[in-house]
């Protein structure tokens, strides 16, 4: 079977990394990296299960796409994520040169756009809004749960 590898495709692979982390309480943000049509890391959200605030979905998938490539350079490659990027993790992409973020859902109160389009590398691309809803919903449903 032929798969058509859109933004709303790699969109819903890291909707499933987010499922994932929500499935061990963690606050269900998923990224995938992509690299000429394919996907080279998965990961989700782990501050929990680390104990590490700094385990952002990014921010594992940057280090295990790295290490897929043996280079700490992304260039070339896509970056997919359910939910926008925080500060940190906008720094961590500028400085992996990724070539474009995707991202679902805004974050109105963390998302690194609050701060400036300035903290990503300035050869990223960005596109944002893919399977808004569904991210949103993820996420908005897992805080209900816990209130």
């Amino acid at each position: 079977m032929l798969h058509i590898f859109t933004d709303a495709y790699f969109m819903q692979e890291a909707l499933k990394e987010a499922r994932l982390a929500a499935a061990l309480g963690e606050v269900p943000v998923g990224a995938v990296v992509v690299s000429n049509g394919r996907i080279i890391a998965r990961a989700h959200n782990l501050t929990e299960t680390l104990n590490d605030v700094t385990a952002h979905a990014e921010m594992m998938a940057i280090t295990a796409a790295a290490n897929f490539l043996g280079g700490k350079y992304l260039e070339g490659c896509s970056l997919y994520v359910t939910l926008e990027p925080c500060a940190m993790c906008a720094g961590a992409l500028h400085h992996a040169h990724i070539e474009k973020l995707v991202w679902g859902a805004d974050d109105e109160k963390r998302g690194f756009s609050k701060y400036g389009a300035g903290l990503l590398h300035p050869k990223t691309t960005v596109e944002r809004g893919i399977l808004a809803e569904e991210s949103r919903s993820l996420l908005t449903g897992f805080f209900r749960q816990r209130r």
